[in-house]
């Protein structure tokens, strides 16, 4: 499964997925921020689930109507839990994902929005 960690997730969250043999990349190793719609636009185009804590690319993907190739949405979880909750949603809900659905997890609740929503 290919992932697209946006900057705003912690770095460590790349080395722990990376680490399960998941193809993840992490924006905050590129030279310079592009801007969420390039974000999601490169997410996309390489086929990877966008990883993020910005509710933008929601309205992005919701509103705009931004292809994309499934949306995980962390809220306000501590930077050692991101990867772990990662890898409990990509379990649970890869299915889901795939089909374009954006999840919204933040402690003790999922949220899952799927493209017919």
């Amino acid at each position: 499964m290919k992932i697209l960690l946006d900057t705003c997730v912690w770095g460590g969250t790349l080395t722990e997925l990376a680490d399960r043999g998941y193809d993840v990349v992490w924006s905050g190793n590129w030279s310079e921020d592009p801007g969420d719609d390039e974000i999601i636009a490169q997410a996309y185009n390489q086929g990877r689930i966008l990883v993020t804590l910005d509710k933008d690319f929601g309205e992005l993907a919701i509103v705009r109507g931004t292809p994309h190739c499934g949306i995980i949405r962390l809220v306000n979880l501590a930077a050692k839990q991101q990867a772990t909750v990662c890898l409990e949603i990509l379990s649970l809900y890869a299915e889901e994902l795939h089909s374009g659905a954006i999840v919204t997890a933040s402690p003790g609740r999922v949220r899952i929005r799927t493209p017919e929503s």
